[in-house]
Protein backbone atom coordinates (compact mmCIF):
# COMPACT_ATOMS: atom_id res chain seq x y z
CA UNK A 1 0.00 0.00 0.00
CA UNK A 2 2.28 2.46 1.14
CA UNK A 3 4.32 1.76 -2.33
CA UNK A 4 1.31 2.71 -4.17
CA UNK A 5 0.95 5.73 -1.99
CA UNK A 6 4.74 6.74 -3.11
CA UNK A 7 4.11 5.96 -6.33
CA UNK A 8 0.93 8.29 -6.65
CA UNK A 9 2.62 10.95 -4.87
CA UNK A 10 5.91 10.76 -7.02
CA UNK A 11 3.20 10.72 -9.92
CA UNK A 12 2.20 13.87 -8.33
CA UNK A 13 5.23 15.63 -7.98
CA UNK A 14 6.30 15.23 -11.73
CA UNK A 15 2.78 16.46 -13.16
CA UNK A 16 2.45 20.67 -14.05
CA UNK A 17 -0.02 20.81 -11.00
CA UNK A 18 2.54 21.09 -8.62
CA UNK A 19 4.07 24.03 -10.28
CA UNK A 20 0.76 25.49 -11.61
CA UNK A 21 0.18 29.02 -9.90
CA UNK A 22 -2.95 31.40 -11.11
CA UNK A 23 -0.83 33.83 -13.47
CA UNK A 24 -0.34 30.36 -15.76
CA UNK A 25 -3.64 29.69 -15.10
CA UNK A 26 -4.57 33.55 -16.41
CA UNK A 27 -1.96 32.23 -19.46
CA UNK A 28 -3.24 29.30 -20.34
CA UNK A 29 -6.64 31.00 -20.71
CA UNK A 30 -5.17 34.06 -22.65
CA UNK A 31 -3.76 31.23 -24.73
CA UNK A 32 -7.13 29.68 -25.21
CA UNK A 33 -8.28 32.95 -26.38
CA UNK A 34 -5.86 33.25 -29.23
CA UNK A 35 -6.68 29.84 -30.23
CA UNK A 36 -10.24 30.99 -30.58
CA UNK A 37 -9.29 33.94 -32.43
CA UNK A 38 -7.35 32.54 -34.86
CA UNK A 39 -9.12 29.24 -35.57
CA UNK A 40 -13.10 30.65 -35.29
CA UNK A 41 -12.68 34.17 -36.56
CA UNK A 42 -9.78 33.42 -38.93
CA UNK A 43 -7.51 35.93 -37.20
CA UNK A 44 -4.27 35.78 -38.99
CA UNK A 45 -4.04 31.87 -38.11
CA UNK A 46 -1.20 30.99 -39.82
CA UNK A 47 0.67 32.96 -37.01
CA UNK A 48 -1.53 33.60 -33.77
CA UNK A 49 -1.98 29.50 -33.63
CA UNK A 50 1.61 28.55 -33.60
CA UNK A 51 2.64 31.56 -31.02
CA UNK A 52 -0.26 30.65 -28.57
CA UNK A 53 0.35 27.13 -28.16
CA UNK A 54 3.92 27.80 -27.61
CA UNK A 55 2.20 30.28 -25.02
CA UNK A 56 0.16 27.38 -23.75
CA UNK A 57 3.16 25.19 -23.55
CA UNK A 58 5.47 26.95 -21.75
CA UNK A 59 2.49 27.89 -18.67
CA UNK A 60 2.25 24.25 -18.60
CA UNK A 61 5.70 23.14 -18.82
CA UNK A 62 8.58 26.02 -18.74
CA UNK A 63 11.47 23.67 -18.56
CA UNK A 64 10.67 23.43 -22.39
CA UNK A 65 12.42 26.69 -22.55
CA UNK A 66 15.02 26.03 -20.23
CA UNK A 67 18.67 26.28 -21.77
CA UNK A 68 21.09 23.37 -21.18
CA UNK A 69 23.63 22.67 -18.11
CA UNK A 70 27.09 22.04 -18.18
CA UNK A 71 29.48 20.78 -15.84
CA UNK A 72 32.91 22.80 -15.06
CA UNK A 73 34.35 20.24 -18.15
CA UNK A 74 32.18 21.65 -20.15
CA UNK A 75 29.80 18.57 -20.61
CA UNK A 76 26.04 18.19 -21.00
CA UNK A 77 24.37 18.12 -17.85
CA UNK A 78 21.10 18.74 -18.79
CA UNK A 79 19.95 18.89 -22.48
CA UNK A 80 17.62 21.68 -21.97
CA UNK A 81 14.12 21.89 -23.60
CA UNK A 82 12.90 21.78 -26.94
CA UNK A 83 11.71 25.36 -27.72
CA UNK A 84 14.77 27.00 -26.04
CA UNK A 85 16.20 25.44 -28.98
CA UNK A 86 14.24 26.73 -31.40
CA UNK A 87 14.34 30.10 -29.88
CA UNK A 88 17.96 30.96 -30.77
CA UNK A 89 16.64 31.38 -34.16
CA UNK A 90 14.77 34.48 -32.93
CA UNK A 91 17.32 35.45 -30.43
CA UNK A 92 19.90 35.33 -33.35
CA UNK A 93 17.53 37.11 -35.85
CA UNK A 94 17.70 33.87 -38.13
CA UNK A 95 13.58 33.05 -38.25
CA UNK A 96 12.62 36.81 -39.04
CA UNK A 97 15.18 37.28 -42.00
CA UNK A 98 14.12 34.10 -43.52
CA UNK A 99 10.87 35.42 -43.41
CA UNK A 100 11.61 38.39 -45.08
CA UNK A 101 13.29 36.38 -47.62
CA UNK A 102 9.88 34.70 -47.89
CA UNK A 103 8.25 37.97 -48.16
CA UNK A 104 10.17 39.04 -50.38
CA UNK A 105 9.72 36.20 -53.00
CA UNK A 106 5.74 36.37 -52.68
CA UNK A 107 5.69 40.27 -53.04
CA UNK A 108 5.34 42.26 -56.28
CA UNK A 109 7.13 45.42 -56.15
CA UNK A 110 6.02 46.53 -59.80
CA UNK A 111 3.25 48.93 -57.98
CA UNK A 112 6.13 50.85 -56.10
CA UNK A 113 7.99 50.78 -59.38
CA UNK A 114 5.55 52.44 -61.08
CA UNK A 115 4.64 54.97 -58.67
CA UNK A 116 7.54 55.99 -56.72
CA UNK A 117 5.98 58.45 -54.87
CA UNK A 118 4.27 55.45 -53.01
CA UNK A 119 7.49 56.13 -51.01
CA UNK A 120 6.07 58.53 -49.65
CA UNK A 121 3.23 56.91 -48.16
CA UNK A 122 5.23 54.02 -46.89
CA UNK A 123 7.66 56.94 -45.20
CA UNK A 124 4.44 58.42 -43.63
CA UNK A 125 3.06 55.71 -42.20
CA UNK A 126 6.32 55.31 -39.72
CA UNK A 127 4.99 58.04 -37.60
CA UNK A 128 3.27 55.65 -35.14
CA UNK A 129 6.36 54.40 -34.63
CA UNK A 130 8.62 57.73 -33.69
CA UNK A 131 4.64 58.50 -31.42
CA UNK A 132 5.66 55.00 -29.79
CA UNK A 133 9.03 55.51 -29.27
CA UNK A 134 8.30 58.79 -27.72
CA UNK A 135 5.72 57.51 -25.62
CA UNK A 136 7.45 54.65 -24.25
CA UNK A 137 10.74 57.51 -22.74
CA UNK A 138 8.18 58.91 -21.00
CA UNK A 139 6.72 55.86 -19.65
CA UNK A 140 10.31 54.57 -17.89
CA UNK A 141 11.24 52.28 -20.67
CA UNK A 142 15.26 52.78 -21.41
CA UNK A 143 16.28 53.92 -25.47
CA UNK A 144 16.63 50.34 -26.95
CA UNK A 145 13.82 49.31 -25.30
CA UNK A 146 11.30 51.56 -26.86
CA UNK A 147 12.36 51.88 -29.92
CA UNK A 148 12.08 47.81 -29.78
CA UNK A 149 8.19 48.35 -28.56
CA UNK A 150 7.70 51.42 -31.24
CA UNK A 151 8.44 49.10 -34.11
CA UNK A 152 5.02 47.43 -33.29
CA UNK A 153 3.65 50.53 -34.64
CA UNK A 154 5.03 49.57 -38.33
CA UNK A 155 2.47 46.05 -38.05
CA UNK A 156 5.65 44.29 -39.16
CA UNK A 157 6.05 40.85 -36.69
CA UNK A 158 9.27 39.77 -38.01
CA UNK A 159 10.82 42.78 -37.71
CA UNK A 160 9.60 43.75 -34.40
CA UNK A 161 11.54 40.50 -33.47
CA UNK A 162 14.66 41.23 -34.82
CA UNK A 163 14.81 44.50 -32.93
CA UNK A 164 13.52 43.34 -29.84
CA UNK A 165 16.44 40.14 -30.14
CA UNK A 166 19.02 43.00 -30.29
CA UNK A 167 17.98 45.43 -27.89
CA UNK A 168 15.58 44.31 -25.67
CA UNK A 169 15.56 40.44 -25.56
CA UNK A 170 13.44 39.79 -21.89
CA UNK A 171 10.84 42.02 -23.64
CA UNK A 172 10.72 40.01 -26.66
CA UNK A 173 7.44 38.02 -26.02
CA UNK A 174 4.96 40.91 -25.11
CA UNK A 175 6.52 42.81 -28.18
CA UNK A 176 5.58 39.62 -30.17
CA UNK A 177 2.19 39.13 -29.13
CA UNK A 178 1.26 43.20 -29.44
CA UNK A 179 2.95 42.76 -32.71
CA UNK A 180 0.94 39.73 -34.29
CA UNK A 181 -2.01 40.79 -32.52
CA UNK A 182 -2.34 44.10 -33.91
CA UNK A 183 -1.41 42.41 -37.40
CA UNK A 184 -4.35 40.29 -36.93
CA UNK A 185 -6.59 42.73 -36.41
CA UNK A 186 -6.15 45.24 -39.23
CA UNK A 187 -9.37 44.87 -40.97
CA UNK A 188 -10.57 45.96 -37.65
CA UNK A 189 -8.91 48.78 -36.53
CA UNK A 190 -7.78 50.92 -39.56
CA UNK A 191 -11.21 51.46 -41.30
CA UNK A 192 -12.88 53.56 -38.58
CA UNK A 193 -9.44 55.61 -38.57
CA UNK A 194 -9.79 55.79 -42.67
CA UNK A 195 -13.09 56.84 -42.48
CA UNK A 196 -12.78 59.16 -39.87
CA UNK A 197 -10.39 61.01 -41.40
CA UNK A 198 -11.44 61.17 -45.07
CA UNK A 199 -14.71 62.37 -46.93
CA UNK A 200 -16.70 60.75 -48.92
CA UNK A 201 -16.11 62.20 -52.13
CA UNK A 202 -12.49 61.01 -51.38
CA UNK A 203 -12.84 57.51 -51.17
CA UNK A 204 -14.53 57.73 -54.22
CA UNK A 205 -11.31 58.99 -56.03
CA UNK A 206 -10.35 56.43 -58.90
CA UNK A 207 -6.76 56.47 -59.77
CA UNK A 208 -5.14 55.80 -62.97
CA UNK A 209 -4.57 52.81 -63.68
CA UNK A 210 -0.52 52.14 -63.18
CA UNK A 211 1.97 51.80 -66.00
CA UNK A 212 3.27 48.37 -67.17
CA UNK A 213 6.86 47.83 -65.53
CA UNK A 214 9.23 45.70 -67.45
CA UNK A 215 11.26 42.94 -66.42
CA UNK A 216 14.84 44.36 -66.42
CA UNK A 217 13.19 47.37 -63.91
CA UNK A 218 12.24 44.76 -61.69
CA UNK A 219 15.47 42.57 -61.86
CA UNK A 220 17.17 45.76 -61.02
CA UNK A 221 15.04 46.99 -58.46
CA UNK A 222 16.42 44.88 -55.50
CA UNK A 223 19.40 44.94 -56.44
CA UNK A 224 20.00 48.87 -56.40
CA UNK A 225 17.74 49.25 -53.34
CA UNK A 226 20.11 46.70 -51.28
CA UNK A 227 23.16 48.78 -52.61
CA UNK A 228 21.51 51.80 -51.74
CA UNK A 229 20.10 50.54 -48.20
CA UNK A 230 23.03 48.98 -46.87
CA UNK A 231 25.95 51.64 -47.96
CA UNK A 232 23.72 53.82 -45.61
CA UNK A 233 22.68 51.60 -43.04
CA UNK A 234 24.46 48.32 -42.89
CA UNK A 235 22.55 47.53 -39.86
CA UNK A 236 19.28 46.26 -42.43
CA UNK A 237 21.89 44.33 -44.37
CA UNK A 238 20.02 40.92 -42.37
CA UNK A 239 16.60 42.10 -43.03
CA UNK A 240 16.58 44.40 -46.54
CA UNK A 241 19.17 42.13 -47.95
CA UNK A 242 16.87 38.67 -47.19
CA UNK A 243 13.75 40.46 -48.55
CA UNK A 244 15.39 41.39 -52.15
CA UNK A 245 17.28 38.41 -52.27
CA UNK A 246 13.63 36.58 -52.36
CA UNK A 247 12.52 39.39 -54.62
CA UNK A 248 15.33 38.75 -56.79
CA UNK A 249 14.27 35.32 -57.04
CA UNK A 250 10.91 35.61 -57.88
CA UNK A 251 11.81 38.46 -60.44
CA UNK A 252 15.03 36.95 -62.44
CA UNK A 253 12.59 34.14 -63.61
CA UNK A 254 15.87 31.30 -63.84
CA UNK A 255 15.05 30.23 -60.11
CA UNK A 256 11.82 29.32 -60.21
CA UNK A 257 12.90 26.26 -57.41
CA UNK A 258 14.23 28.53 -55.49
CA UNK A 259 11.02 30.92 -55.42
CA UNK A 260 8.57 27.93 -54.64
CA UNK A 261 10.56 26.84 -51.50
CA UNK A 262 11.54 30.46 -49.97
CA UNK A 263 7.80 31.50 -50.34
CA UNK A 264 5.76 28.23 -49.24
CA UNK A 265 7.92 25.39 -47.46
CA UNK A 266 10.58 27.04 -46.29
CA UNK A 267 8.11 30.27 -45.14
CA UNK A 268 5.67 27.75 -43.47
CA UNK A 269 8.46 26.09 -41.41
CA UNK A 270 9.95 28.73 -40.33
CA UNK A 271 6.68 30.01 -39.36
CA UNK A 272 6.55 27.33 -37.08
CA UNK A 273 9.48 27.74 -35.40
CA UNK A 274 8.75 31.58 -35.08
CA UNK A 275 5.49 31.29 -33.34
CA UNK A 276 6.29 28.83 -30.85
CA UNK A 277 9.32 29.73 -29.80
CA UNK A 278 8.02 33.33 -29.81
CA UNK A 279 5.15 31.86 -27.77
CA UNK A 280 6.79 30.22 -25.58
CA UNK A 281 8.77 33.56 -24.11
CA UNK A 282 5.53 34.62 -22.56
CA UNK A 283 5.30 32.48 -19.06
CA UNK A 284 3.19 33.80 -16.61
CA UNK A 285 6.01 35.82 -14.80
CA UNK A 286 8.02 37.08 -17.89
CA UNK A 287 4.30 38.81 -19.47
CA UNK A 288 2.08 39.84 -16.40
CA UNK A 289 3.78 42.33 -15.66
CA UNK A 290 2.81 46.39 -15.87
CA UNK A 291 5.60 46.81 -18.87
CA UNK A 292 3.13 44.41 -20.92
CA UNK A 293 0.16 46.47 -20.32
CA UNK A 294 2.35 49.38 -21.52
CA UNK A 295 3.42 47.57 -24.45
CA UNK A 296 0.05 46.82 -25.84
CA UNK A 297 -1.05 50.18 -25.12
CA UNK A 298 1.58 52.09 -26.83
CA UNK A 299 1.62 49.52 -29.84
CA UNK A 300 -2.07 50.84 -30.50
CA UNK A 301 -1.47 54.18 -30.01
CA UNK A 302 1.25 53.46 -32.90
CA UNK A 303 -0.67 51.44 -35.08
CA UNK A 304 -3.18 53.85 -35.11
CA UNK A 305 -0.68 56.78 -35.48
CA UNK A 306 0.68 54.77 -38.22
CA UNK A 307 -2.16 54.72 -40.05
CA UNK A 308 -3.22 58.28 -39.08
CA UNK A 309 -0.02 59.22 -40.87
CA UNK A 310 -0.37 57.61 -44.16
CA UNK A 311 -3.65 58.67 -44.28
CA UNK A 312 -3.12 62.17 -43.85
CA UNK A 313 -0.26 62.32 -46.21
CA UNK A 314 -2.35 60.42 -48.34
CA UNK A 315 -4.84 63.59 -48.31
CA UNK A 316 -2.07 65.72 -48.98
CA UNK A 317 -1.00 63.95 -52.10
CA UNK A 318 -4.50 64.18 -53.07
CA UNK A 319 -4.28 68.12 -52.67
CA UNK A 320 -0.91 68.40 -54.90
CA UNK A 321 -2.48 65.97 -57.90
CA UNK A 322 -5.33 67.59 -57.93
CA UNK A 323 -7.82 64.69 -56.65
CA UNK A 324 -5.40 61.99 -58.66
CA UNK A 325 -4.99 59.89 -55.91
CA UNK A 326 -7.15 58.15 -53.23
CA UNK A 327 -6.03 59.08 -49.58
CA UNK A 328 -6.91 55.21 -48.79
CA UNK A 329 -4.38 54.06 -49.87
CA UNK A 330 -1.86 55.98 -47.80
CA UNK A 331 -3.69 53.78 -44.45
CA UNK A 332 -1.49 50.26 -46.77
CA UNK A 333 2.01 52.04 -45.56
CA UNK A 334 2.01 50.07 -42.72
CA UNK A 335 3.96 46.88 -43.13
CA UNK A 336 1.20 43.97 -43.13
CA UNK A 337 1.17 42.65 -46.39
CA UNK A 338 -0.79 41.97 -48.38
CA UNK A 339 -3.62 42.67 -45.84
CA UNK A 340 -3.55 46.62 -45.27
CA UNK A 341 -3.65 46.70 -48.84
CA UNK A 342 -7.13 44.86 -48.79
CA UNK A 343 -8.19 46.89 -45.99
CA UNK A 344 -7.78 49.79 -48.41
CA UNK A 345 -9.42 48.22 -51.13
CA UNK A 346 -12.48 47.05 -49.05
CA UNK A 347 -12.96 50.73 -47.84
CA UNK A 348 -12.78 52.19 -51.25
CA UNK A 349 -14.95 49.47 -52.58
CA UNK A 350 -17.33 50.38 -49.75
CA UNK A 351 -17.73 53.95 -50.98
CA UNK A 352 -18.21 52.95 -54.56
CA UNK A 353 -18.06 49.18 -55.60
CA UNK A 354 -16.27 50.06 -58.78
CA UNK A 355 -13.28 51.89 -57.77
CA UNK A 356 -10.12 49.29 -57.13
CA UNK A 357 -7.34 49.87 -55.29
CA UNK A 358 -5.49 47.31 -54.48
CA UNK A 359 -2.46 47.32 -56.61
CA UNK A 360 -2.13 50.92 -55.78
CA UNK A 361 -2.26 50.14 -52.48
CA UNK A 362 0.09 47.17 -52.83
CA UNK A 363 2.64 50.30 -53.27
CA UNK A 364 2.82 51.90 -50.56
CA UNK A 365 2.37 48.29 -48.57
CA UNK A 366 5.60 46.87 -49.85
CA UNK A 367 7.23 50.54 -49.43
CA UNK A 368 6.06 50.20 -45.88
CA UNK A 369 8.06 46.59 -45.20
CA UNK A 370 10.99 48.15 -46.43
CA UNK A 371 10.57 51.62 -44.39
CA UNK A 372 10.03 49.97 -41.28
CA UNK A 373 13.44 47.77 -41.33
CA UNK A 374 15.03 50.33 -42.22
CA UNK A 375 13.67 52.37 -39.30
CA UNK A 376 14.53 49.28 -37.14
CA UNK A 377 18.17 49.61 -38.80
CA UNK A 378 18.29 52.90 -38.02
CA UNK A 379 17.44 52.00 -34.30
CA UNK A 380 19.76 49.59 -33.94
CA UNK A 381 22.49 51.55 -35.29
CA UNK A 382 22.08 54.29 -32.90
CA UNK A 383 21.23 51.78 -29.76
CA UNK A 384 22.67 48.62 -30.52
CA UNK A 385 26.09 49.42 -29.27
Amino acid sequence: MDYIMDTFSGLLQDSAFSTLTYKNGIMILVACVFLYLAIKKDYEPLLLIPISFGMLLVNLFPGIMDAPIYNASGEVVTAGGLLHYFYLGDEYGIWPSLIFLGVGAMSDFGPLIANPSSFLLGAAAQLGIFIAYFGAILLGFEDGAAAAISIIGGADGPTSIFLASKLSPELMGPIAVAAYSYMSLVPIIQPPIMKLLTTEKERKIKMEQLRPVSKLEKILFPIIVTIVVVLILPSTAPLVGMLMLGNLFRECGVVRQLTDTASNALMYIVVILLGTSVGATTSAEAFLTPSTLKIVVLGLIAFAFGTAGGVLFGKLMCKLSGGKINPLIGSAGVSAVPMAARVSQKVGAEADPTNFLLMHAMGPNVAGVIGTAVVAGTFLAIFGG
